[in-house]
């Protein structure tokens, strides 16, 4: 990866020395920072509201492979899916704590690149750096990010507050992270058979950059508040729709109805997924990655946010006994089961 270039041994920096060598750029942003890099604990003062708290792991071979996917990147998306976590409390992100387990081979240049992905997304996002911590690995990279956000107490969003006749509804759109990871892997089997054949990525470059570069939806956050709507209740998705649904129903002790011609698919995901053999709607369901929110709100509120494109009703809350299931195309009504992303699911 660095084979060609100038590498710096971690060894010659040390632990702190590191940490002062990747946070140095990193300059505070929000009041509520009252203390960040350098010192025991950072301090933090958001008054009167309540604070939001998230953690996520990222471990080499599990949850990416570097093959595929660049430092920079992995930067970046590293921190998006832990802001995505505050976003579906329905709060705003505004600090990070990031922390690295690094194996020898990994120079401090491609530690420097995985920071430049991290700070391209806390400037973007408008969030503080305000700790972590780095040791040695012998198991590969690895990297946790907690991220650290706040809300009023009266705009906080559980996933247990879905109500009957409430309507579901999802940002953006579905399937393509899980189609561009089908594609990159696809690429890599050709690649390690033949060294010779370049990846063929033409006209891929929507699918391949909702898998290595995802983005945060703040802004539905955003609009939500600007339009006053408060969605009774909320969860990102990460693991996929399906799954997704079956943790906000079960937690708000509801059934639900979905239509799989609402599912919102874009046309380079549904054409691609279609020329690999892969059924859009499956990807849609349970391929997971996407970061989009989906949430439940008040009958009521439809006519504030019937007009946004980039918001998708695709069903309604029902009681508990109705179960939770889709409506086919063709009329036939299927069970949803989570079959996305599971952590501790055996190969």
């Amino acid at each position: 990866m660095f084979e060609n270039k100038e590498r710096t041994s971690l060894e010659e920096l040390g632990e702190f020395g590191l940490i002062k060598h990747l946070t140095d750029n990193f300059k505070i942003k929000h009041e509520s920072s009252v203390k960040g890099v350098g010192d025991d604990a950072a301090v933090l003062d958001f008054k009167d509201q309540q604070t939001l708290i998230s953690t996520d792991l990222l471990l080499e071979g599990v949850h990416f492979d570097l093959s595929y996917v660049p430092l920079m990147h992995l930067g970046y998306k590293a921190v998006q899916v832990n802001l995505s976590d505050i976003y579906a409390m329905n709060g705003i992100a505004t600090q990070i704590t990031v922390s690295l387990g690094v194996s020898s081979k990994f120079p401090l240049e491609a530690i420097e690149e995985i920071y430049k992905g991290i700070e391209l997304a806390c400037n973007k996002f408008n969030i503080d750096l305000i700790g972590g911590d780095t040791s040695a690995s012998r198991q590969g990279l690895i990297i946790s990010i907690t991220s650290i956000g706040y809300a009023d107490k009266a705009d906080v969003t559980y996933r247990n507050g879905a109500q009957e006749g409430d309507l579901l509804c999802v940002s953006g759109d579905l399937g393509g992270a899980y189609v561009g990871l089908q594609i990159l892997e696809r690429e890599k089997q050709i690649f390690l058979e033949n060294p010779q054949i370049q990846p063929d990525l033409e006209g891929k470059d929507y699918v391949i950059e909702r898998q290595l570069k995802p983005e945060g939806r703040r802004d539905v956050v955003d609009l939500l508040s600007q339009i006053g709507v408060k969605p009774t209740a909320m969860i990102d998705v990460s693991d996929g729709l399906a799954s997704e649904i079956l943790h906000l129903t079960t937690q708000s002790e509801k059934g639900c109805t979905i239509y799989e011609e609402k599912l919102p698919i874009d046309p380079v995901t549904y054409e691609t997924a279609r020329e690999i053999g892969l059924d859009p709607t499956v990807c849609a369901l349970n391929g997971g990655e996407d970061y989009e929110l989906l949430f439940t709100i008040k009958q009521a509120d439809y006519e504030k946010i019937k007009n946004d494109v980039d918001i998708s009703i695709i069903g309604h809350i029902t009681d508990k006994n109705s179960g939770v299931k889709m409506i086919s195309k063709s009329n036939v009504v299927h069970e949803l089961k989570a079959q996305g992303w599971n952590a501790f699911k055996k190969n």
